[in-house]
Order: C-alpha cells, then structure tokens, then sequence
C-alpha cells in the first residue's frame, strides 16, 4: 500500500470511530480572558487591534491521543466565523492536533508555545525577522501543529530540534500521528484553511512556513 492510501485509510478510520459532535463557541474577550492575555503577555497597549475586535473561540479537537478536547483560541471577530468553520471540517476530517492552547500560557513566547507543539493563533508581535506587525498580531494568523510543520528559513535552518525529523515534506509512516499531522499541499486540513480564503505558508517561495495559515 502506497503513501497516500495508507494515509486516506487512517483518515477514514479516524473520521468513523464515533467521536462526540464538533462543537464550537465564540464570545467577546470578557475580563478573565483579559486578565490572561495581560498578564500572559500577547495583549498590551498599543497592539494594532482592540480588545472589543478579538473574539475568544472554544473548539473541540481531535487529540494526538485518539480522543475530543476543547481547546481554546482567540481570532479578530471578522474571521471567527471562518475559524470555527475550518476547524470543524478537520475535526471530521480526523485531523490530529496536539494541544490547542493560549499563547498566554507560555509567556507570550512564540518560541515556548511551539516547543509545546501548540495550536494558536492571537499573539501581539512582531512577523519572524521583522519590526513589522504579524498577522497574529491582527488575529488573522493560525500556527497549526508546529512542530510537525516547521518553519524553515531561507538558508534550510529549523529552530527547533523536534522539528528536523519533518524537514522533509513526506507522510513517512502514516500509522504514526505525528505523520498524520504533517501538511502536505493537497491535504483536506490545507484545502479546508485555502477553501475560506486563507494563504498557506507551505506556499511561500523564499522561506517556507508549513505550520502557517493567514487571512488579508
């Protein structure tokens, strides 16, 4: 059996094993939420969005452990919509995410969150190498699964040393679930983010950003 049917054969395992219904909620950030995001250091004074434009996202997720978590996220409201929607096409897709967290919980470091191989989205910084705002900055960027899908300099360098054994864009086994997490081009979990109108940064030319998705 080839890669890609070993690969659709555990994604139909994985949609057909009776997993509890996605569910998904969105709610203006509320002061306890607040209080994380201030303290946690990903919200401040002068960020480039307001409080009142975020909106704070309970997901329901298929885990590297076989069973439903509800993870938590936040995004501007103009794409939170979207957001719930994608994250529920890889729910019934059986993608696997392995946590899905606020990066709140690690300090407002891009770097800690990632060694967690976390799930994010919203965190006031910079883009990699620039002065310039990210788009997570806006709430407008998601990070999925990253220690699976590196980012990968113009010069090949990966921070990250979990991350080298996925330096090559193959499924090598795709019994494994952090294979399955792996995001190839024409992958549902892709398609799902590209079908709203969101950029890959699998896509990019000078640097490859595999974990990254982005809405203008």
């Amino acid at each position: 059996m080839d890669e890609m049917k070993k690969y659709l054969l555990m994604t139909l395992i994985s949609a057909n094993m009776g997993w509890a219904a996605y569910h998904a909620t969105r709610s203006p950030i509320g002061k306890t939420i607040e209080k994380r995001m201030r303290h946690g250091h990903t919200y401040r004074d002068g960020c480039p969005v307001s409080l009142s434009d975020l909106r704070y996202l309970r997901i329901t997720y298929r885990g590297f452990d076989g069973k439903d978590h509800t993870g938590e996220m936040i995004v501007h409201k103009d794409v939170a919509k979207q957001v719930t929607r994608i994250f529920g096409e890889l729910y019934r897709a059986g993608y696997p995410i392995r946590r899905m967290r606020l990066v709140s919980d690690y300090g407002g470091s891009d770097y800690r969150s990632i060694e967690a191989d976390n799930t994010s989205a919203f965190n006031c910084r910079p883009a990699t190498g620039s002065r310039k705002w990210s788009r997570h900055a806006y709430g407008k960027a998601i990070d999925l699964n990253p220690l699976e899908n590196p980012y990968v300099s113009r010069s090949g360098h990966i921070a990250h040393k979990a991350s080298l054994r996925f330096k090559e864009r193959k499924r090598k086994n795709p019994f494994k679930v952090e294979y399955r997490a792996v995001l190839l081009p024409n992958d549902p979990a892709v398609k799902a983010f590209k079908k709203q109108g969101w950029r890959w940064g699998g896509d990019w030319h000078s640097i490859k950003d595999y974990q990254h998705f982005d809405r203008r």
